[in-house]
């Protein structure tokens, strides 16, 4: 790193953040969960825990409430990458009671639905089920899964391409097909309606709903509560998991690159794949250490850690290890915050902004900045 980036470093950050690193502790809220896959607010105290088998559970400062929130596990296939993947509140949910699921029905396809809460509001009304959108799989893998409310109030789908290996049919880079794309819709009309300001609305060979293209499959993706940013974390095939960024001034349109690039490597074709229109992800790594698979988190805007301000904050499925980001132009500065054993399948705020984690094998923690560590650092610059 030359002298005048690793300025420009310092004086955007408090000197701290660098002098003295933090160490993410884990403090277990809830166990013996059945594969949680996604962790949400309704912008109360409350915690909305997603279990991929059909059931979302309420944890409410103390434990998990006795009875589900939700239970639709009677129409939904589980299994492998298939379940009820993540649910997302309507911003105006404490007037309207609404809030949308995403899950594989019996077919093996991709639906995405509207619920509403019952006189209850730790209890949804079952018979106010709506179904928005049906996605066709054409196989049983990358189906993506994450419901997201942008800061236009709009909601956003990520969609993987499609399954199977290598992207057969080319999906993530046609417009005329959902997968492997970035959808967002607008839910205030019914079912839905495509925002006019969408980046292909007016192209009659093009599907309306889709923001961007080129995902491989973004089963986690997250905005900046405070800037609005947007930070996708895209699966990888083989060798590279990435993770894309798209500043709150986009107007959408943004090609990813898969299956012509992963990560930052030509896929298909093997050479000149690049030919100036694709957006390159901020960074990237490969699978050594056993890696295999990139869990999008989120920038940490809470109030509990105050040296992990601003940090985008994500890890990987399978070796279990946390890293924190600090992005300042086109730099990115990584680090190492945690190794663990879990089974990481999803980041998740609180109201307050503070993080959680859920471990795949059956339990959620909260996640704490506790004291400095020695951590593994490496500048990455494009």
């Amino acid at each position: 790193m030359n002298r005048s980036l690793l300025l420009l470093l310092v004086l955007a950050f408090p000197l701290s953040l660098f002098a003295t690193n933090p160490l993410v502790t884990l403090q277990p809220i809830a166990n013996d969960l059945q594969s949680p896959v996604s962790i949400t607010h309704a912008g109360d105290s409350r915690l909305f825990i997603t279990l991929q088998r059909g059931q979302v559970v309420i944890w409410n400062g103390t434990g998990i409430l006795p009875t589900p929130f939700l239970d639709i596990r009677s129409i939904v296939l589980n299994g492998g990458e298939r379940g009820l993947l993540s649910i997302a509140f309507h911003p105006r949910y404490a007037e309207n009671g609404f809030f949308f699921v995403n899950y594989t029905n019996f077919s093996g396809h991709t639906v995405i639905a509207r619920y509403r809460v019952s006189s209850d509001p730790n209890r949804a009304d079952l018979a106010s089920a709506q179904q928005l959108l049906l996605i066709e799989q054409p196989f049983a893998n990358h189906n993506g899964g994450q419901l997201q409310f942008g800061p236009d109030g709009y909601l956003y789908i990520g969609m993987g391409d499609g399954g199977s290996g290598g992207d057969p049919g080319n999906r993530a880079q046609s417009l005329n097909t959902l997968l492997g794309k970035m959808l967002r819709i607008d839910v205030n009309n019914s079912p839905y309606s495509v925002p006019p300001s969408n980046p292909f609305v007016n192209n009659t060979a093009a599907r309306p709903e889709i923001w961007a293209l080129g995902m491989r499959n973004p089963w986690r993706f997250s905005f900046d509560r405070v800037t609005g940013d947007l930070w996708i974390a895209d699966v990888g095939q083989g060798e590279w998991e990435e993770v894309d960024f798209q500043p709150v001034t986009s107007i959408g349109g943004e090609n990813y690159g898969w299956r012509r690039m992963e990560g930052t490597h030509c896929y298909t074709p093997s050479t000149g794949c690049n030919t100036g229109n694709l957006v390159l992800p901020i960074l990237e790594y490969n699978h050594s250490g056993g890696a295999c698979s990139v869990t999008g988190g989120y920038v940490y805007r809470g109030a509990g850690s105050p040296r992990l301000q601003g940090m985008y904050i994500y890890g990987d499925y399978c070796n279990g290890k946390v890293w924190g980001v600090v992005r300042t132009g086109s730099s990115t500065v990584i680090r190492e915050l945690l190794d663990t054993s879990m089974l990481i399948s999803s980041f998740g705020e609180d109201v307050n902004g503070e993080l959680y984690v859920a471990d795949h094998a059956g339990a959620v923690y909260r996640m704490d900045d506790a004291r400095p560590l020695n951590p593994k650092r490496r500048a990455v610059r494009r």
